[in-house]
């Protein structure tokens, strides 16, 4: 594929983007930006959520990363539908009951001013690491696909990938990503059944040949019974089960999108279905990587020395134009599913956390304020991306995972203790508790090596939950 053709492709799908925005951003206001009105059908919810869930991070890192844990990720996978029950049953019900806009104001109610702004930076902190993940995976492959060849710098290539973010998402919000989540979810998955069709046709293999190529491979082990290996089954599951929970459940990005349904009913029906296709459509990621390496073997192709390239190599140097420009289209849509809806988050928690937008006596339009947050985040991405770049050593979606054990154990230690306990905290020493509680646990895991693995996240929740204990006051739930 030449530069000129992939330029055509993502220029065209931004196109499309933009027109989108156009359409849903038509008298917007904060509420709307923040909301969107709370009007948005629940099935379009749960298509969008599958994008977003999924990201550039599993459209490239997830086949790449077959290579040295197999199918093993399917053991954090199925927790996640522990995890997701636990948000349709306990978490969603809260958020609808108390009318949030941002999920963070609970920990206001529950505990107070300090535990709040602890919740909500903590927050604004593992999604800015999370987001530059995801968007310096997709500027790497704007970078190879296109503007090496223009001799375009990479910082000049985030810069454009952010920017074009920015244009189509600072008028409408979250009421415009809930629809262009739902286009980019699309072309991930037709992206990845394109890319199936391919190497089956060119290994010559039907149906049901391209089942047992993929079970009979080396990379098919699924189950880890070996307790000290990091994906062992048990710590894998219940990783997978609190990675849900927090990632989706505390964290505004995602919430906000159930939060724009009309009900708790319907938002829960968005998240049973969301749940079950993001499974399916994990099987179809791993069985992907698992033909890419068996294509590569078989045609006598090196395989690149970061797993994360092997995806994007073949797709833009050995497969068809077609295939090629398929998939330029699902690694676009997959990234930017979801930056988008990250940044349009960064916003909404800064403005009503920080900014005390929403609240009943400062409900104003104040969107030129709003506009200024949106641009500085997009800045503050900009400059960690570039850092990342210079540091960056290993697979994508293992990074994702260690960041968020150590950033979003403290919210979950915070939910977990405001919900099941009856007691109240010295709220002023809440931040240096849930500073304290990831130095903590990374000091533990070194100690062990590596021991804990993702279940590091658990460790850092309990002891963000034991130092609330430590500071407890008698009395009840405000």
């Amino acid at each position: 594929m030449t530069p000129f053709i992939a330029f055509l492709v993502i220029g065209g799908y931004f196109l499309i983007l933009i027109l989108i925005s156009f359409f849903t951003s038509k008298k917007t206001d904060d509420h709307t930006f923040f909301t969107a009105n709370r009007q948005s059908p629940w099935f379009l919810v749960a298509f969008g959520m599958i994008g977003a869930s999924l990201s550039g991070v599993t459209f490239i890192s997830v086949p790449g990363w077959v290579a040295s844990t197999q199918f093993t990720y399917m053991q954090i996978v199925l927790g996640y539908l522990l995890g997701y029950l636990v948000i349709a049953t306990v978490l969603m019900p809260l958020y609808y009951r108390l009318n949030l806009v941002s999920i963070y104001t609970y920990l206001e109610t529950r505990f107070g001013f300090w535990s709040y702004k602890t919740g909500a930076f903590f927050f604004l902190l593992s999604r800015v690491v999370g987001s530059s993940f995801r968007l310096f995976l997709v500027a790497g492959v704007l970078q190879i696909a296109v503007f090496d060849a223009w001799e375009v710098p990479f910082w000049m290539t985030v810069m454009i990938t952010i920017a074009l973010i920015w244009l189509y998402t600072f008028r409408g919000g979250i009421k415009t990503i809930v629809w262009t989540d739902s286009l980019q979810t699309l072309f991930m998955l037709l992206a990845v059944a394109t890319t199936i069709i391919y190497i089956s046709d060119e290994l010559s293999l039907s149906t049901s040949g391209l089942i047992n190529a993929v079970a009979d491979s080396e990379y098919s082990n699924l189950w880890e019974w070996e307790w000290s290996s990091g994906n062992n089954f048990f710590k894998q599951f219940f990783a997978g089960a609190f990675i849900a929970i927090v990632m989706t459940g505390l964290d505004q990005d995602m919430m906000q999108k159930n939060l724009t349904c009309k009900n708790i009913g319907e938002a829960q029906k968005n998240m049973f279905w969301f749940s079950i296709i993001l499974v399916i459509a994990n099987i179809l990621f791993l069985s992907l990587g698992a033909l890419l390496f068996i294509y590569a073997n078989q045609n006598g192709i090196t395989i690149p020395s970061r797993s994360d390239d092997l995806f994007p190599m073949l797709a833009l140097n050995h497969f068809n134009l077609f295939s090629g420009i398929v998939f330029l289209l699902g690694i676009t849509a997959a990234a930017y599913s979801s930056a988008d809806s990250a940044l349009t988050s960064l916003t909404t928690s800064f403005c009503v956390d920080f900014l005390g937008f929403e609240k009943e006596d400062q409900k104003i339009n104040n969107k030129t304020t709003r506009i200024k947050v949106h641009l500085a985040f997009s800045i503050i991405l900009f400059v960690v991306i570039i850092i990342f770049r210079l540091i960056n050593d290993d697979s994508i979606i293992s990074l994702v995972f260690k960041a968020a054990g150590y950033t979003y154990g403290p919210l979950l230690g915070l939910y977990a203790f405001g919900l099941f306990t009856n007691f109240s905290v010295k709220d002023k020493w809440v931040p240096w508790i849930c500073l304290l509680s990831p130095v903590l646990s990374f000091g533990i895991n070194e100690i062990s090596e590596g021991w804990f693995g993702f279940f590091i996240l658990v460790v850092n929740g309990l002891i963000t939950f034991l130092g609330l204990l430590l500071i407890k006051e008698a009395g009840v739930k405000k």
